[in-house]
């Protein structure tokens, strides 16, 4: 069991997706200057010790020397591949980890999660007060839920990573704004979060 008061906390952009619902890569999308992707990394690196872009092997080349990465170890399918990639290379450290469809969130918004962390639980995660159920993709992991999450996972359980919080002790965050949580996973979410921009 890890030392949870002196456990670093550690940033990851999970950028390895294929972004097919959206039809072009998510983490390169232009909201706020930079790729998304980017702009996530330097939020994140405001609140963590450390921040990794979590990619895929035939990003590196494009990506190598401009910022710090795990690459995907390809064990498990989907967002879960990427963050217990993370969890291999440094067991030891939670991680707060972004999906880089979270177009609207800010540093507030981490900062918020930041300090509300319980490091006694397997995780802190947001979730929005009329749906109370954790964000698996907007959360900090601790290294023992990502430990006890791969046992599950391996002994035939599903590797849906909000039933694994929501069956497990869980430190719920309710954002002061929940349009941070919106995602823009497809073309009609992409317009309404840009309408949404606009209303800011």
């Amino acid at each position: 069991m890890a030392n949870i008061h002196s456990t670093p906390l550690y940033g990851l952009v999970l950028a390895g997706g294929k972004s097919t619902r959206m039809g072009r890569d998510k983490g390169i999308i232009n909201y706020h200057g930079i790729p998304q992707r980017e702009y996530l990394y330097h939020l994140l690196s405001r609140v963590c010790d450390e921040v990794f872009l979590s990619l895929r092997s035939d990003q590196l080349q494009e990506l190598k020397g401009k910022f710090k990465f795990i690459v995907d170890q390809d064990r498990y399918s989907g967002p879960y591949n990427g963050l217990l990639s993370a969890h291999h290379q440094f067991p030891q450290v939670a991680w707060l980890v972004l999906a880089c469809d979270l177009p609207l969130m800010d540093l507030e918004g981490l900062k918020h999660l930041v300090a509300h962390r319980n490091l006694s639980k397997m995780a802190t995660a947001f979730a929005l007060k009329e749906k109370p159920l954790p964000e698996p993709l907007a959360a900090i992991w601790e290294p023992d839920g990502l430990e006890q999450s791969e046992i599950q996972f391996n002994n035939g359980s599903s590797t849906s990573l909000r039933k694994y919080l929501i069956n497990s002790s869980v430190e719920l965050v309710f954002p002061e704004r929940k349009e941070i949580l919106l995602n823009a996973n497809s073309k009609d979410e992409y317009a309404k979060v840009l309408a949404k921009f606009k209303s800011i």
